[in-house]
């Protein structure tokens, strides 16, 4: 896909091109030298502008909710699952400019890197034209994922639900961190333990997500016993 579709499909034209393609450049192709750098920076920014638009809905659109259910619906749209969803509508894998290596293992259609992206786009929106137009942006695409959670807003915030459910039996879950691989394709892995008992591990490209993960698949475990 050319930049000019994912541009029409995300409803704003770059004046910038350089901007964008910095924006696009995943840090594999910076590791393999076929570019200069990589969208990390703009990824970075566009996770709080993200973060803030989605906050700035809820308190606008929203007064009947209190705070412990805004978050938790946030959480719940703005996670890696449903950032994949919207960049893979947005054609951002088609898009994205990776390494030979990356290229080769699937790259273009791991969750990981599609939201990564997507972020990064965000914030180069936020970059090239101010707080206004990025939130036009991810309201295109969020209000509807907003509206939908607001009644069940903790589907995806496995942490959340994990804390409760182990609550219900006095218990408290815990989680350990590492992280394996060079700086440019670091993966954390993050195990979660009830009482001194590993429930679950989880992998991810940051050790929020890896978090997340580790507490979904330990959710599913004690739900599933």
């Amino acid at each position: 896909m050319s930049t000019e579709h994912l541009q029409a499909a995300l409803g704003y034209t770059f004046r910038d091109p350089e901007l964008l393609r910095m924006a696009l450049t995943h840090r594999s192709a910076v590791a393999e030298g076929a570019a200069s750098e990589s969208f990390e920076r703009l990824e970075f920014l566009g996770d709080a502008v993200l973060d803030l638009a989605v906050a700035d809905l809820l308190y606008g659109e929203y007064p009947g909710l209190a705070e412990g259910e805004m978050a938790k619906t946030r959480a719940a749209v703005v996670g890696e699952p449903p950032l994949a969803e919207v960049a893979e509508a947005l054609g951002v894998g088609q898009a994205v400019i990776l390494g030979v290596g990356e290229e080769r293992t699937g790259g273009r259609t791991k969750p990981s890197i599609l939201s990564d992206t997507l972020e990064a786009v965000i914030g180069a929106v936020y970059v090239e034209a101010g707080f206004e137009a990025a939130t036009e942006v991810v309201l295109r695409f969020w209000a509807s994922r907003v509206a939908a959670r607001v009644d069940h807003p903790g589907k995806f915030d496995y942490k959340s639900r994990m804390q409760e459910v182990v609550a219900v039996s006095g218990g408290r879950p815990e989680y350990v961190a590492s992280s394996a691989g060079p700086d440019h394709a670091k993966e954390f892995v993050v195990q979660v333990s009830v009482d001194g008992k590993v429930v679950g591990r989880g992998a991810g490209s940051s050790k929020k997500r890896a978090e997340q993960e580790a507490a979904r698949l330990a959710l599913e475990a004690l739900e599933g016993a």
